[in-house]
């Protein structure tokens, strides 16, 4: 169900009548930011109101958790056998990458056995966790072929989904990532700053805990020689103390080789920390120009929904369905390597556009009303 189909739904406002009856949803996981924002901010006439479940506690599946959730207790078959009277439609986003393809397939038969139907929303077709693709396909051809509904974030995900499994996908957009108000914020602060025109063009790349899917140091490489082509330009690098310091579980002494060397020339702006809670995050991204993606594989993509969320450019690789997401400026980039003109082009685009504005709450509000619609709808059809 594309996003333009969803027009004539009445994603209602403040003051809509309450829906008549609850659809009660067991969603793994329930508390990531994502499966948050699928809720409506403002009540949907017509419709039943969605209840998720909260994610029972790995420790002790007893309790419920809010900020713990991984292994998710859900997949188990056992717990769907002794909870399937607690919920009404079973939805998997993600979380299942230590599952065999064999398991997956008892879940799958678990809860046609409780008579649930299940839903899967494919946010990733290349697992960016896993360094070849073999073990995620398996795990795809289990669950693709299994599901009574499937969704995507862009139609070329859809395709290929059509494509490799014959099933179709509906097609409904990423929420926003920010809360709202951080998000009026970040546009009120933008109209509000003033033109300077020596004002330093900053570039960032983010090498966080390195995923498979993620080989910064060639990106690097190149983005060195083309900030430092401009004038005012800054590269500003923020890493991982796991990944950029001795003794850390991943840490890559070529790439902190590298960092540590170009920061002694003065050509990068290096800041090593770990973990940032969300407020200093979005303060980080509000402060880039634009935020340079080094991934060589992939599908989707959270962060740059934060970026559009905050107003900070991206430059987004060839690989996956970035492009498809929203405004990106691209460079080709994969498996085989990173072609250094299409990524100084980029950059040097992005610094002849300047600052995109964050995208405006309303809007970032009326999509989330259109997509929390299309989930109620569907898990309605499907009871």
């Amino acid at each position: 169900m594309p996003l333009d189909q969803l027009a004539t739904v009445d994603a209602a406002g403040p003051g809509a009548e309450p829906a008549a009856r609850t659809i009660r949803v067991a969603t793994v996981p329930a508390s990531h930011v994502y499966v948050r924002h699928l809720d409506p901010v403002h009540p949907l006439s017509g419709l039943p109101r969605i209840d998720r479940l909260p994610d029972p506690d790995p420790d002790d599946p007893r309790r419920s958790t809010v900020s713990t959730w991984w292994p998710p207790v859900m997949l188990q078959p056992e717990w769907v056998r002794e909870h399937a009277d607690e919920f009404d439609v079973f939805h998997l986003q993600f979380g299942f990458d230590a599952r065999t393809p064999a398991e997956l397939a008892e879940l799958a038969a678990a809860l046609r056995e409780a008579g649930r139907p299940f839903v899967y929303t494919v946010h990733d077709l290349r697992n960016p966790h896993h360094e070849t693709r073999e073990a995620h396909d398996a795990q795809l051809d289990v669950l693709i072929p299994a599901a009574d509904a499937l969704i995507t974030l862009t139609p070329g995900a859809a395709e290929e989904i059509r494509r490799r499994w014959g099933r179709v996908a509906h097609v409904l957009p990423h929420p926003h990532v920010v809360d709202t108000e951080r998000m009026r914020a970040a546009r009120a602060r933008r109209e509000a700053e003033p033109v300077h025109p020596d004002r330093p063009f900053r570039v960032g790349v983010h090498v966080k805990s390195l995923r498979p899917s993620m080989n910064p140091l060639p990106v690097l490489r190149v983005l060195t020689d083309a900030v430092a082509d401009i004038p005012g330009g800054v590269l500003q690098v923020n890493g991982h103390r796991d990944v950029l310091e001795p003794g850390g579980a991943k840490f890559d002494p070529a790439l902190a080789d590298y960092l540590r060397a170009q920061e002694r020339r003065g050509r990068i702006d290096l800041r090593v920390h770990d973990f940032l809670p969300d407020d200093e995050l979005w303060e980080y991204l509000e402060s880039l120009d634009v935020s340079v993606l080094p991934y060589r594989f992939g599908t989707h993509s959270g962060w740059l929904e934060a970026c559009r969320d905050l107003g900070t450019a991206v430059i987004a690789p060839d690989c996956g369905y970035y492009r498809e997401q929203g405004p990106v400026l691209e460079y080709r980039n994969h498996e085989g390597g990173v072609d250094a003109a299409s990524l100084h082009a980029a950059v040097r685009q992005a610094l002849a556009l300047g600052r995109p504005r964050p995208a405006p709450g309303e809007e970032r509000i009326r999509e989330r009303q259109l997509v929390a619609s299309a989930h109620a709808h569907l898990y309605r059809s499907l009871m």
